[in-house]
């Protein structure tokens, strides 16, 4: 059975890092309106801010060229320092479209979870004047509302990425390169110092990399569409300060491949009604998978196996969780490569109500497997005094009209 054809896919080449502005004019070098981006300000409410799209040289390369100019403030700072809900509620008023909020508000709070953890405190009484700049509103909901109006569906990067060297001045001070937040932010990413002595790569770009890129490497395989390069505000004769991206479809049905990293610990000191509580703040929390795996330990105890499967920059969140809400007095940590098929959790209709219904992927959007969610269908059957079964095959006809049948499987 076919889904919707996938959409696009775009590659990036940062060989000159990743800033905000080199994402926008990327998006507009591949072809998006520039009206677009000159609107955004009054969909953000960001009075006297204004966007301005053109083209300029960055040694020997033309590249597309937006940028931001933004009323200077007492200090010089680019607008106020704004706490991660209200810029929810900013990107919230915008009307992007659905996938478009959803990637801003990935990258902002990605953004805010590094500057907390950089500063130890929490993404709650996190302030930031550069995250909760009008640029910085500019350059996440322009990349994000980009990315969805061209219909790009994947992005991936190659590495490794040069960051830079030397120090930079934020509202903090002076801090060494790459910038505190922008290293938690690229945790798990190949980087590379260097080649000059100034900042490749900003906190905003590292921020758009991670909500959207499902894999750093070599680029996968593209039917080439076009190919776009977006400016930097610095010019290098030498080194040209541009982000190229090539856009296409893909042309292969192998499995997406991906870095994770397993975070594992043993427990043999818990009662064992706590542990189902403990995997659901793990899921709660951005695991990919977690299980729970009975063995007997030292001893003779009985004891258990918590094993996380997480994205790399999540990682150090999940561990500490583990140490903070179990017994335990350690966990490992080890990075592994996954092949794993898209997925996609889509509601449908059936006679005893709606339910939501796990769909794995192959790069072309084919369907491969469909399985009802189990909860879905225990309430749903609850609620009409049948087997939950029966909820399941009405959930999968209604799925998938041609018959075929597969289960959810397991990640670990």
């Amino acid at each position: 059975m076919s889904g919707p054809a996938r959409g696009r896919a775009l590659h990036l080449l940062p060989c000159s890092g990743v800033s905000g502005d080199m994402w926008l004019g990327l998006l507009l070098d591949l072809g998006l309106a520039p009206d677009l981006f000159e609107g955004l300000p009054a969909r953000l409410g960001l009075a006297g801010v204004e966007v301005r799209c053109g083209r300029t040289r960055r040694g020997v390369l033309d590249a597309a060229r937006v940028e931001v100019i933004v009323p200077q403030r007492g200090g010089g700072e680019h607008g106020p320092a704004r706490h991660l809900p209200e810029i929810e509620r900013i990107v919230a008023r915008a009307g992007l479209p659905e996938r478009g909020e959803a990637i801003a508000c990935a990258a902002f709070r990605r953004l805010f979870e590094a500057e907390a953890r950089v500063h130890g405190t929490t993404i709650e009484q996190t302030h930031l004047h550069e995250a909760g700049a009008d640029d910085a509103l500019i350059d996440i909901c322009g990349a994000a509302l980009g990315l969805a109006t061209l219909g790009i569906d994947e992005v991936t990067c190659g590495v490794p990425i040069p960051v830079g060297g030397g120090t930079v001045v934020a509202s903090h001070g002076r801090l060494p390169i790459p910038a505190p937040a922008t290293a938690e932010l690229l945790a798990g990413v190949e980087i590379v110092g260097g080649p000059v002595e100034r900042e490749l790569v900003t906190p905003t770009g590292a921020a758009l990399l991670r909500a959207t890129v499902s894999h750093f490497g070599p680029a996968p395989p593209l039917a080439l569409e076009r190919t776009g390069r977006g400016a930097g505000t610095r010019d290098d004769p030498a080194y040209p300060n541009v982000l190229t991206g090539l856009l296409g479809a893909p042309t292969d049905d192998a499995p997406f491949e991906e870095r994770v990293t397993v975070i594992e610990t043993t427990i043999d000191d818990m009662l064992p009604q706590d542990l189902p509580v403990i995997v659901g703040r793990l899921l709660d929390e951005g695991a990919l998978d977690a299980v729970v795996i009975p063995l007997q330990m030292k001893k003779g105890r009985p004891g258990f196996r918590v094993e996380v499967l997480a994205a790399t920059d999540r990682a150090p969140v999940l561990a500490r969780l583990l140490l903070d809400e179990t017994t335990t007095l350690g966990v490992r940590m080890r990075e592994e490569r996954r092949w794993a098929w898209g997925r996609e959790i889509v509601p449908v209709s059936t006679p005893f109500g709606t339910v939501h219904v796990k769909r794995a992927l192959a790069r072309d959007g084919t369907v491969l497997r469909t399985m009802p969610e189990f909860e879905d269908c225990a309430g749903r059957a609850r609620e009409a005094g049948v087997p939950p079964d029966v909820v399941r095959r009405a959930a999968r006809d209604a799925a998938d009209p041609d018959g075929t049948r597969g289960d959810d499987g397991g990640d670990t």
